[in-house]
């Protein structure tokens, strides 16, 4: 069967035509930032102390999370280094093939060390007492306080693009 198109391979002069075109497509492509707080959490009192698991619905909350953010294009996940928050980002790293990474949820740094990795669209999982602290720290302007602590649905959505900053606040799971 004949080939419909013929390719041949591109000379430099071309390359050099069209490389800053490929450049001004990547500088215009926006970086997404997710964050939410750990999906539900098993009643305190278990032998862990603070550090409980996820309870059944939380597991659900991490796999709605997972179906949610799989088409993201998600480069980086980052949780703090609890039970909860590493089992709500479990399910997006396995189901992209990436690694989770713990921060520490008083590393004032954070944010600048985010931002500083580039052009990559990340995942933050934290608490219900610190994801505030990450939204606005992304937005540089305060939007948000504590989240109650039966709030476990909310996905910040912060997106940067330029110097353009857009922020959305959506639910995921039941």
């Amino acid at each position: 069967m004949p080939y419909l198109f013929t390719f041949k391979p591109l000379n430099v002069e071309t390359m050099l035509k069209i490389l800053p075109v490929l450049l001004l497509l990547t500088a215009c492509s926006p970086t997404t930032y997710y964050i939410v707080r750990h999906g539900e959490k098993e009643a305190p009192g278990s032998a862990m102390g603070g550090d409980v698991a996820l309870s059944a619905a939380g597991e659900q909350r991490a796999l709605a999370l997972r179906e949610r953010l799989k088409t993201g294009r998600i480069q980086y996940i980052y949780s703090t280094d609890t039970r909860r928050t590493k089992g709500t980002a479990r399910p997006l790293a396995e189901a992209l093939g990436a690694g989770i990474e713990t921060y520490n949820p008083r590393d004032t740094g954070f944010v600048r060390y985010v931002l500083g990795r580039g052009k990559a669209n990340a995942l933050i999982v934290g608490h219900s007492n610190t994801v505030d602290d990450l939204v606005n720290s992304f937005l540089g302007r305060t939007e948000l306080q504590d989240l109650p602590d039966s709030a476990y649905s909310n996905l910040f959505i912060i997106t940067r693009k330029g110097k353009k900053i857009s922020y959305a606040r959506e639910r995921y799971g039941n």
